[in-house]
């Protein structure tokens, strides 16, 4: 029933997650180059430009979301006394 109830606060967190990951994105890439991160629509780019702009969004992207995730769950279960996912990962 928890993680039926979590639902909206998960889709709430995942739209946080995304904007704070944007933000933090154009922040950082505009520490490393004044222009424009290179995307795979442009027709006349560097790859390696482009594989490095991927791979620091995807990086942000991920911790970010991971951050807001647990956050939201944490805020979750301080209110409803019910944890929305698994206690612990399973062992090997």
């Amino acid at each position: 029933m928890a993680k039926l109830l979590f639902i909206p606060v998960s889709i709430v967190s995942g739209l946080l997650a995304g904007l704070i990951g944007k933000k933090a994105f154009e922040v950082i890439w505009g520490k490393i180059d004044d222009q424009e991160p290179p995307a795979p629509e442009h027709r006349e780019i560097d790859l390696r430009r482009m594989a490095l702009a991927l791979a620091i969004q995807g990086a942000i992207f991920t911790v970010v979301r991971g951050v807001v995730d647990h956050a939201m769950r944490v805020w979750f279960f301080r209110r409803t006394r019910r944890w929305p996912g698994e206690e612990e990962p399973e062992s090997a």
